[in-house]
């Protein structure tokens, strides 16, 4: 339009067009107000073109323009106000930040108008279009201008007629499980929001000079003066370029070195990747990629990028307590990759001081976490040197030893089971038939021993001959799972084995988890069962001091749900190809009517005119193509079943995962507490560290190094200090990942909602564990 190829009027016509939908939707008699987010995405399509072209349609068109403002407000006084809080980034923020983080993305977009010009208009919002084209948005490309001469005497051509897609009438029966199910639905199809992570203060923020700031398109902490759609473009940046083609993340890369601005612009960058790496309840990519991006850019600017990032870090863990579960654990993932790529550099006498806190302080976890990562990355001996600098840290490594095989000969005696383990050892080496072992162990073994003797022969001896890499054991598994499956064919017995694996593993959490995972792969151990053990007693008390339960439980979930999610996708493949199938069928047919249809006389009696062969030719392809559709069709209905069983097993394994939470959570949460959110609960339990009051913000930064404040050089903190109880950060942490794993999994939880309202989420259920289910199904906690 600003090029004069549209004209001005044409797109106000669609503007209204949006309009017209977006009134519609949220009105309760004509509309469907659970689909909101659509209409919240068309008005957002229509501010987001103002600051581009604002001042031209003000211009040419002032009327129309001002019709469209009118329309715009009009529609904000009567949407409804959503609020993100299972969506933030921290558990527990103050007031201020709760109220700038839990803004929905069209109540900020119409914040930043409101403050358009404030001096004149005492920050109303601007209706006026006369308002809207005084100012001039500097740092909007306007090219255009250079050709106004020449532009203005070409042709503009219209833009045509949209239509908005039609959505679902509103449901004739009130029900809160399904206006949650389509209101959730709404929400996953209209594009996500892109949240802001305030991590720097707003010393380290150039030329900052307003709060909101139209020109900005996003949060306090990016407004300046040059600065005002940086922020949108690094995150188009970002976000255009996938993970897919290995170059693409270097090409992200230059293009963010290379933004046109005469400013310093890391920190704006740094926070904009952080908040999507971090975003809930997924980030747009892999965080894989977001990882390499950020490797990248600290290649590029090696004098900057790796202190802010570094600053970035210091400030989250500052507030690692209040991080959601889910932010931390891909933060650490991150941290400990990034790392890696960096030789493991890291100041980590700054953090010394965590071995005064208690074992289960989010801040020593964190690092107890790191470095266990790291040790994954490389190897102990390679990770205690990186830590020279705080030699006490290497309490928090994870032990160096290898697997716990205790079945080995000493001395030239063997007992029993060593004996059995070396007979059963022998003849895998031999390669002795999977049916011969079946039969040696169920002749010979199993008569003369107990079911907890002969699993653990088999299971350490199988375990010790695959413990040489990820290679030897799956080869292990894949050919004697069946010795296996055979001693453990059910749920109590496969819960012996998965303890058996931790056992054996018990100093190795990476071979423990991958262990459990390959063996669910091959079926050996169900979902069911691992969700069991990890609810054992011995599991239990680990929830809030490792990651150890919480990665195979996520892992078991993850593999469930992925077979869920594959069996559709490729559903919807073989669908595609039926259409395919039958349109080749219903060619060759027609084909085969067209050469019959030409007859000939041949001694007065009516013949085929066509050649017979190529007759013959094309019925054999008739038959071709009807037994491809026959094939498509039953491979359809064979995944289609063993989609529904798959779908069975997903109901069965939330239902028992929300069940578990449900009751370990009723047996330490204190009887009588009035909270019924986790906000009030950590209000109610949670101190602050003790710090000096004096002392700045944590949060607060010093200088180009970016170390906090108040850290001294020999790595001790001051007044360190974490006043929260064991229980109470048992409470904290398992609420905190019922939280997040409800929000991963939210469309498939709410496919079962009514089962799991009936059975799990009662009267009787706690409540602040009702809320945390809440929360992270984005559901009002009244109607659970």
């Amino acid at each position: 339009m600003c090029s004069k190829a549209l004209q001005p009027s044409s797109l106000v016509d669609v503007f209204e067009t949006f309009l017209s939908s977006a009134a519609t939707t949220v009105d309760e008699e004509k509309g469907n107000p659970l689909w909101q987010p659509c209409a919240d995405f068309y008005i957002a399509c229509i501010l987001s073109c103002l600051p581009w072209g604002g001042a031209e349609l003000v211009e040419q068109i002032p009327d129309d323009i001002e019709r469209v403002m009118v329309g715009i407000e009009a529609y904000l006084s009567i949407r409804k106000h959503t609020s993100d809080t299972g969506l933030s980034f921290f558990e527990n923020v103050d007031e201020i930040e709760r109220d700038l983080n839990n803004k929905d993305q069209t109540c900020e977009r119409s914040q930043q108008y409101h403050n358009f010009d404030a001096n004149s208009r005492d920050c109303e919002f601007v209706s006026s279009s006369a308002q809207l084209g005084k100012r001039e948005i500097r740092s909007v490309p306007r090219p255009h201008l250079s050709f106004e001469a020449q532009l203005v005497t070409g042709k503009s051509h219209e833009f045509g007629t949209i239509s908005c897609s039609n959505l679902p009438t509103m449901s004739s029966v009130p029900s809160g499980a399904s206006f949650g199910k389509e209101k959730h639905e709404a929400e996953l199809k209209y594009p996500q929001r892109i949240r802001r992570l305030n991590i720097f203060p707003s010393s380290k923020m150039e030329a900052i000079f307003s709060a909101f700031n139209i020109e900005n398109f996003s949060s306090p902490s990016s407004t300046g003066k040059n600065a005002e759609i940086v922020r949108p473009d690094v995150v188009s940046r970002v976000r255009t370029r996938d993970l897919t083609i290995i170059s693409s993340r270097k090409e992200c890369a230059s293009f963010m070195v290379g933004l046109p601005v005469t400013f310093r612009y890391e920190y704006l960058m740094a926070e904009t990747i952080f908040s999507q790496l971090l975003m809930l309840p997924q980030p747009p990519f892999k965080p894989v990629y977001y990882t390499l991006v950020i490797i990248d850019l600290c290649k590029a600017l090696p004098g900057a990028f790796p202190a802010v990032v570094a600053g970035a870090v210091r400030a989250l863990f500052e507030k690692i307590a209040d991080l959601d579960m889910e932010c931390r654990t891909r933060l650490i993932l991150w941290f400990s990759h990034h790392l890696s790529n960096f030789q493991f550099i890291w100041p980590w006498e700054e953090w010394a001081y965590v071995l005064d806190l208690p074992r289960w302080a989010p801040q020593r976890v964190f690092v107890q976490e790191v470095l266990e990562r790291e040790v994954r990355l490389s190897y102990w001996d390679k990770v205690k040197q990186s830590i020279e600098n705080a030699p006490g840290l290497e309490e928090l490594l994870p032990p160096k030893g290898g697997p716990n095989f205790n079945l080995g000969a000493e001395d030239g005696k063997e007992n029993n089971e060593q004996l059995l383990s070396g007979q059963l050892n022998e003849m895998v080496k031999g390669k002795v038939p999977v049916r011969e072992i079946i039969s040696w162990i169920e002749e010979s073994v199993f008569p003369n021993n107990s079911l907890e003797v002969t699993l653990r022969v088999v299971v350490q001896t199988l375990l010790n001959i695959g413990s040489k890499s990820f290679t030897h054991l799956i080869t292990v598994l894949e050919r004697y799972g069946q010795v296996i499956s055979k001693i453990c064919p059910d749920e109590d017995k496969q819960i012996m084995l998965i303890a058996e694996v931790g056992s054996f593993w018990k100093s190795n959490t990476q071979m423990t988890a991958i262990a459990i995972d390959r063996m669910m792969g091959y079926r050996l151990i169900s979902n069911l069962a691992i969700v069991r053990w990890v609810f054992s007693e011995e599991n239990v008390e680990q929830f809030h001091m490792s990651d150890r339960p919480w990665e195979v439980l996520r892992n078991a979930v993850s593999k469930t749900y992925n077979r869920i999610s594959d069996l559709r996708k490729e559903i919807l493949s073989l669908k595609r190809n039926i259409s395919s199938a039958e349109v080749a069928v219903n060619e060759a047919k027609a084909e085969v009517d067209a050469a019959e249809s030409k007859l000939a006389l041949v001694d007065g009696e009516p013949v085929i005119g066509e050649n017979p062969v190529r007759l013959n030719r094309l019925k054999s392809r008739v038959e071709k193509a009807q037994e491809e559709l026959l094939s498509i069709q039953e491979s359809v209905e064979a995944k289609e079943a063993l989609l529904g069983r798959a779908t069975d097993e997903n109901e069965a394994l939330f239902l028992l995962l929300f069940k578990s939470f449900s009751n370990v959570l009723t047996d330490r949460l204190p009887k009588g507490s009035g909270a019924r959110t986790l906000h009030e609960w950590k209000s109610a339990q949670v101190e602050d560290m003790a710090v000096d009051p004096e002392e700045p913000s944590t949060m607060e930064l010093d200088n180009e190094n970016q170390i906090p404040q108040n850290s001294q050089a020999n790595g001790r903190k001051k007044n360190v200090a974490y006043n929260v109880g064991e229980k109470e950060q048992w409470c904290i942490t398992t609420l905190s990942y019922v939280k997040a794993f409800s929000r991963q999994y939210a469309s498939e939880i709410w496919a079962h909602i009514e089962k799991l309202d009936a059975e799990v989420l009662t009267e009787d259920a706690p409540p602040l564990f009702r809320s945390a289910v809440c929360f992270g199904l984005r559901r009002p906690v009244n109607e659970a």
